[in-house]
């Protein structure tokens, strides 16, 4: 079966963003992929990085990470993806950006997350020989987002490649500009009509994100049919930059491709 990989910088991006083309690729009879970057759990955290589990009412007792994969774990279940990889990376608060600003200012000397990440992907990329590769725009200009697109051209380009419009972000502010190096890939679109319930489902797993990101579950389950359906001009959808495989798009208009799944 052709494989998909999915890549996602932390322990929900991929499914807010294009959990729709998951869940229905592996309908399809893809094998999907699921790779998350910063994942590792990192004892007695201080300072920004406490702060970040502890504003969402969690204890600072609390393995913070261990509660998000084993979300992840539930979500991916939901979308029925086949293999699912922790990358073991840190997460930028534990890298030396010290405030919510910094998460989306310059990237910091030293700061080269991607040389491991970019090792990472091409173990996947080699192992898997995926046929289909989906990496985050870097809508938001968070800088976990930017380390991986940075891994991924650092790489021999897949065949295919596309780049999911990175959620919340998108919604919050729908004509964010995707990183610069993006800038000259084609548009294009999947309809999800028939993975948009799982995608939601799957968004409502990652219960310690979505009162942050969301405003919790009811809002979460409104915004992301109310954001589809807006990327579809009225057909729930999602859009890409880069391209999808002939076998599972068409020609759209104004030069985009629309996926037929």
């Amino acid at each position: 079966m052709p494989a998909a990989l999915f890549l996602s910088p932390h322990l929900d991006d991929v499914a807010f963003s294009c959990g729709g083309l998951l869940a229905q690729l592996g309908d399809a009879g893809w094998r999907t992929v699921l790779a998350t970057a910063f994942t590792r759990s990192v004892a007695d955290p201080a300072g920004f990085a406490l702060e970040c589990q502890t504003s969402k009412g969690l204890p600072a007792s609390l393995d913070y990470m261990a509660l998000r994969r084993e979300e992840d774990r539930v979500a991916a279940t939901i979308l029925g993806i086949h293999d699912l990889h922790w990358l073991d990376l840190p997460e930028a608060p534990h890298r030396g950006y010290h405030s919510a600003p910094e998460l989306f200012g310059p990237m910091l000397d030293g700061d080269d997350a991607w040389r491991p990440l970019a090792a990472h992907i091409q173990a996947l990329l080699v192992g898997l020989q995926p046929v289909l590769v989906l990496a985050p725009q870097g809508l938001g200009n968070h800088v976990d987002h930017r380390q991986m697109i940075t891994a991924l051209l650092s790489l021999p380009s897949p065949p295919c490649l596309a780049f999911y419009r990175d959620t919340p972000y998108a919604i919050r502010n729908q004509s964010a500009p995707p990183d610069v190096r993006l800038s000259g890939h084609p548009g294009c679109m999947a309809g999800i009509a028939a993975g948009l319930d799982r995608k939601v489902a799957a968004s409502c797993a990652y219960s310690s994100q979505i009162g942050f990101q969301f405003g919790g579950p009811a809002a979460l389950d409104r915004e992301l049919r109310a954001f589809a359906s807006s990327e579809g001009g009225g057909s729930p959808a999602e859009r890409f930059l880069g391209v999808l495989p002939d076998t599972v798009a068409l020609p759209g208009p104004a030069g985009h491709q629309a996926a037929i799944l």
